[in-house]
């Protein structure tokens, strides 16, 4: 048997234990996706230990989140919209079209990130202010996102394109890649900061040369031997139904993260009016908190879309319910244990990235408010990830605009105006759209695509 047929029939999504393959995919992808967040939480936790204006340096880094979230969106557009639809091709057997879509995606990537470097050089200033940046934290926020965004073809390639090497059961080399980058962001990190003395500016500089790294080596495995679907010129032709399919299935991871980006510019604008950059400070370390105890069940849930998309691609519809089951229940009972930790121990969490008294002071029931109920998330992962893996993109999209935009937008301008709630009605808003959004959300897919695979596995 040769080596490409062994790998082929090891990443065979259909054949063994549904659990065990989406367990094989989990470790290492959850383990990549806690590196590759060390990409900025790194630079937070080395800022916050500048000797000097460390909470305005990090207040001003949590300032260029919504653009580091809007060139992530345009990745996640492209990755998360070619992967899963790479998935199902696997799943019939048809390897050409997998490669034309994979090749495909990897272009849009490409333009889009030239297009998105030249626009936020551009307009950099202006939406810093837009997005609550005061004179004692724009030239922080100014500093690091002018270098970022020189970086952002690289964020956009190792972001997006390795979703390509996920989806077809590579999930080891998927960590390396984005260890590799890591690594090097963590060991350029403190000589950029502190050796150098470039501050924030040479926080920015660590990360995009780290995210360079992870880059090439993405191209570098795509276009081996080792890959089963390989990265080709012949595939860069774009068509336009191949194009249309990635982006309709991409606007769920986009609007998911262009969604995280318009509610961070509220709060932080929001914060800044009621409670001054302190405020907007303590929103830095809540996004940086949840970055990191988001990751297991994200990683969970993502690894199992190529497993759930190969099986519904080849008609194994028992097993797709078992690996929703498989989910559902692994993460609310994850996110009930780090609803637990966060809410017992907020302290701990906030000294990870500042160890300013007022911050931990104002913090930590700033922090026990915003995750209240954290394990109302775990409803809306799972049901989104089985909507993306199923090619349900319409569903996929919506209820990531349900829970942001519908949600959590209003409740963000409304709550702080009632009753005297100020900062900590801001800081509600979150928690009532995890309620909301998460049962509307698992409720519609138990609704919809539950029972249709119900039907299909019978009439099968």
């Amino acid at each position: 048997m040769s080596i490409l047929s062994h790998t082929n029939d090891k990443n065979d999504f259909s054949k063994g234990s549904v659990i065990q393959n989406i367990l094989r995919l989990a470790l290492p992808m959850t383990l990549a996706q806690l590196i590759n967040v060390l990409y900025n939480i790194v630079d937070r936790i080395f800022i916050g230990r500048i000797p000097e204006n460390a909470t305005m340096a990090l207040t001003g880094l949590g300032l260029c989140l919504p653009i580091i979230s809007m060139v992530m969106a345009f990745a996640n557009l492209f990755g998360m919209g070619g992967a899963p639809l790479c998935s199902i091709e696997r799943g019939r057997g048809d390897d050409k079209e997998a490669e034309a879509i994979m090749g495909n995606s990897f272009i849009l990537m490409f333009l889009c990130g030239l297009i998105l470097t030249v626009l936020g050089l551009v307009f950099k200033r202006p939406m810093l202010y837009l997005f609550g940046a005061s004179e004692q934290t724009l030239p922080y926020a100014e500093s690091y996102v002018t270098i970022y965004l020189l970086g952002s073809l690289f964020v956009m390639i190792g972001l997006g394109m390795n979703s390509f090497i996920n989806s077809q059961g590579f999930g080891l080399i998927g960590m390396l890649t984005v260890l590799l980058g890591a690594i090097s962001n963590i060991i350029l990190d403190p000589i950029f900061i502190f050796v150098l003395k470039l501050g924030v500016q040479g926080a920015a500089w660590a990360t995009i040369i780290s995210q360079g790294l992870s880059a090439l080596w993405i191209v570098r495995f795509l276009t081996s031997d080792k890959a089963i679907l390989k990265l080709k010129k012949q595939a860069f032709r774009l068509k336009r139904e191949r194009v249309l399919a990635i982006v309709g299935l991409g606007l769920s991871g986009f609007t998911m993260s262009i969604t995280n980006s318009t509610v961070q510019i509220l709060y932080n604008v929001s914060l800044s009016r009621f409670g001054g950059d302190l405020y907007v400070g303590i929103m830095t370390v809540i996004n940086s908190v949840r970055e990191i105890v988001s990751l297991p069940v994200q990683g969970l849930t993502q690894s199992a879309q190529p497993v759930m998309g190969f099986n519904y691609g080849a008609g194994e519809y028992g097993r797709v319910k078992k690996a929703i089951r498989f989910i559902s229940a692994v993460s609310i009972g994850y996110t009930l244990l780090a609803w637990s930790m966060v809410h017992g121990f907020p302290g701990s969490f906030i000294r990870i990235f500042n160890q300013d008294a007022d911050l931990i002071a104002a913090g930590i029931p700033a922090m026990q408010i915003y995750y209240f109920g954290f394990f109302m998330m775990s409803l809306q992962f799972a049901g989104q990830s089985t909507f993306t893996a199923l090619g349900r993109s319409k569903e996929a999209v919506f209820f990531s605009i349900f829970r942001k935009i519908v949600i959590v937008s209003p409740l963000i301008l409304i709550l702080p105006n009632l009753f005297g709630l100020g900062t900590d009605g801001i800081f509600m808003a979150e928690p009532i759209s995890n309620f909301i959004g998460g049962l509307a959300c698992y409720g519609t897919m138990l609704c919809t695509v539950w029972r249709e695979l119900g039907k299909k596995q019978l009439a099968a």
